[in-house]
């Protein structure tokens, strides 16, 4: 079993062998193709075409630290929303920390600026989240819900490195709302007071030193708290919330464990925890508005394509991409990004400070090398309609993927994994030359504690 650390992205990779050059039928497929993107209105009008009746898109990177794919993300979400009525942005972040962006989007809570709204993000890596692309988004997004006057338009996080904030905001909706149940709830969570700053370390002292876990009491919580939503109905939005942060705790929890045990790759236990937090969010979103809930989400592409198409599956790990199109077959448009070189921010580790790092010009033979070879600075390939080009990129080709971490002096064998393209995603945004994503300024860190 590959046991990952402290890491959010996973590339299934040994050595990858070395692959043939391009092939020059294949560069003219993609040229011939390509839909150029220029910065015009009209740039993605093919891509809102093919998204048609879908109830959700992915918008995917190759690396989590690249300025234009953050921008290029917010250009389709803005013409989600207001042309196709998209309802939520749900992002690759933690549950907890993303409430108070969302609130500020909604022009409720006391931020007056997007940056402020960002502050509570912080834990390792902050820059995905706390960098300017994000910031000018939400500013914007206040601005359309406040224009719009219906419903707002909301955001989400769906990742579970939030456990010691989500158990707390469970034990704070019990204290309003059923106070005995708060005190209870706070003995429960406990045992996670010793791993505030570093929850992964949890899984080590539990699975390893064989230290007392929070398992039993986690799952005590997550069943009062589905008892309640059941008795509901329809929960109101405090309550959602509250489940959710349980569902996370509970997740967390078991990925912790799951990175030291050899039954499950922790892999699966996380991207089912997202696949799970979009259905329970397209099901209330839907049962709020009475109207079918549409989400725009913003991931990594190896999260976001079909994992059936790429090493992944002989490793016996699925995706949230293959997730979403199993369970709701054709309502579901994945879209990747390439980059061939240019500047990315990364750490050399994980937890270690972040930097700019030259971002390689990618492998000879790889995909990325093959949409290079075309050149054209920037476009957009759609493989539906288009069989001759989806045949020919649904050969077996290594392809880069850069995490919060980036060894380039390592790079075939941290950063590149074999899939098939045009099975892996529905269309492609290729950005030849890309530039490093700007943090906002550190406020510090910032431990939560479970009261």
């Amino acid at each position: 079993m590959r046991r990952v650390l402290g890491v959010l992205l996973v590339a299934c990779v040994g050595t990858v062998a070395a692959d043939a050059p391009p092939a020059a039928d294949a560069v003219a497929l993609v040229r011939a193709a390509a839909q150029p993107l220029t910065g015009g209105a009209h740039d993605y009008d093919a891509l809102l075409a093919a998204v048609g009746a879908a109830r959700i898109v992915m918008l995917g990177e190759a690396t989590h630290g690249s300025r234009e794919f953050y921008r290029e993300r917010a250009r389709i979400t803005r013409r989600l929303i207001a042309e196709k009525g998209f309802h939520a942005v749900v992002f690759e972040a933690p549950w907890q920390p993303m409430r108070r962006l969302d609130a500020y989007v909604r022009g409720a809570g006391g931020d007056a600026a997007a940056a402020a709204a960002l502050a509570d993000m912080v834990r390792f890596p902050r820059w995905m989240w706390r960098n300017e692309e994000v910031r000018d988004f939400a500013a914007w997004l206040r601005g359309y819900n406040r224009r719009a006057g219906a419903a707002a338009v909301r955001v989400y996080g769906m990742d579970l490195y939030s456990v010691p904030e989500s158990a707390q905001a469970v034990a704070a909706y019990l204290a309003s709302s059923a106070p005995p149940e708060a005190a209870a709830a706070r003995r429960d969570y406990r045992c996670f007071d010793d791993y505030l700053a570093e929850p992964q370390d949890y899984g080590h002292a539990v699975v390893v030193l064989g230290r007392s876990g929070c398992g039993a009491g986690v799952r005590r919580q997550l069943a009062l708290m589905q008892t309640s939503v059941d008795l509901a109905g329809t929960p109101d939005e405090a309550l959602f919330e509250a489940w959710q942060s349980a569902h996370t705790v509970a997740a967390g929890e078991d990925y912790y464990r799951a990175m030291y045990r050899q039954e499950i790759p922790s892999w699966n236990v996380r991207e089912r925890h997202m696949a799970d937090t979009l259905d329970r969010l397209l099901a209330w979103l839907s049962s709020a508005s009475g109207s079918e809930a549409k989400l725009v989400v913003w991931a990594h592409n190896i999260h976001q394509g079909d994992a059936r198409a790429t090493d992944q599956a002989a490793a016996g790990e699925f995706s949230l991409g293959q997730a979403m199109r199993e369970r709701h077959d054709g309502r579901v448009v994945l879209v990747g990004f390439t980059t061939h070189s240019g500047r990315v921010r990364a750490a050399s580790g994980w937890g270690r400070r972040d930097r700019v790092k030259r971002l390689r010009p990618a492998l000879a033979g790889s995909w990325t090398a093959l949409l290079h070879a075309s050149g054209l600075p920037a476009f957009l390939l759609i493989f539906a309609g288009n069989p001759p080009l989806a045949a020919a990129l649904a050969e077996n080709r290594p392809e880069r993927a850069v995490g919060v971490t980036y060894l380039p002096h390592d790079e075939r064998a941290s950063h590149y994994f074999h899939m098939r393209l045009s099975q892996q995603f529905d269309a492609v945004i290729h950005l030849d030359v890309t530039s490093a994503v700007a943090p906002l300024p550190d406020t510090g860190d910032g431990v939560p504690v479970i009261r």
